[in-house]
């Protein structure tokens, strides 16, 4: 990077040199021109998102940068309640796409997003089994039976969260023989056949392709999280950071989204 730049650096002197030589210098009026119509969005972002997300952040990152040459989207994935922590904690970050209203709220409660977050899908749960189901699951219910090995995200995340009002709509019971820290590492013990079945996001067993089948939940007995997405006050790319949650909430963010399985908050 030190070498690139001092070659830049180089080639620009240069480039002056001969411009003194010849008297065609750039203008004030032109050099006005050029950075009153640089595109704001053209630069870093860096863009804290729950992991359940990472398939389709990935793509929409993809499009930002293609819509914006120059902008260069770093995406950092994790649980929810660990990004949140991070931000209040002081990590550098621009935007923050959260699994639950509860997460933002303590990044909300901290002063240090850019008015009210929005809220732009929802998601619900899904039972997660290896593919030939050796277990034999067909319900919530089954989860609860002897030898049935289950995954659960901690409670502390979304996820677990979440598949815990799931569980407890249902009325089961399940002592979960391993729990995750995010919502990929529970879906890889199942992928892994390291476990019967477990409970996480209905785009998250989409995402697996073949290497995990999905059970669905009855309506009665599922319970969903809405997703909220905000600005944060410490970036040091402010309209960049309000470009990327604007593309989040654009048709084309609602496209990704919804072709992923996710469903519009009510």
């Amino acid at each position: 990077m030190t070498v690139l730049l001092a070659a830049t650096a180089l080639a620009l002197g240069a480039a002056a040199c001969g411009d003194d030589t010849t008297g065609a210098g750039s203008s004030p009026a032109a050099s006005t021109t050029a950075s009153a119509t640089k595109d704001p969005a053209a630069t870093s972002l860096t863009v804290f998102a729950a992991a359940s997300l990472t398939e389709t952040f990935t793509d929409l990152a993809d499009k930002f940068e293609a819509a914006h040459p120059g902008a260069d989207v770093k995406l950092n994935f994790a649980a929810s309640s660990a990004l949140a922590q991070q931000i209040t904690s002081g990590a550098p970050a621009d935007v923050f796409a959260s699994a639950s209203n509860s997460t933002m709220k303590q990044v909300t409660d901290a002063g240090l997003t850019v008015g009210t977050p929005a809220v732009f899908v929802r998601n619900s749960m899904e039972i997660a089994v290896p593919p030939d189901n050796p277990a034999g699951i067909t319900s919530l219910a089954d989860l609860a039976k002897p030898g049935v090995k289950v995954a659960l995200c901690e409670e502390q995340v979304p996820c677990g969260a979440t598949a815990l009002a799931a569980l407890k709509k249902a009325g089961v019971t399940v002592q979960p023989a391993t729990l995750g820290q995010d919502v990929k590492s529970v879906l890889t013990l199942v992928e892994l056949g390291e476990v019967d079945a477990a409970l996480v996001y209905r785009t998250d067993v989409a995402a697996a392709g073949d290497k995990a089948r999905g059970i669905e939940i009855p309506d009665a007995q599922n319970a969903s999280t809405d997703y909220p997405i905000a600005a944060l006050t410490d970036s040091e790319h402010p309209e960049a950071a309000k470009a990327f949650v604007d593309f989040v909430l654009s048709a084309t963010g609602t496209e990704v989204l919804t072709k992923a399985g996710f469903s519009q908050p009510l």
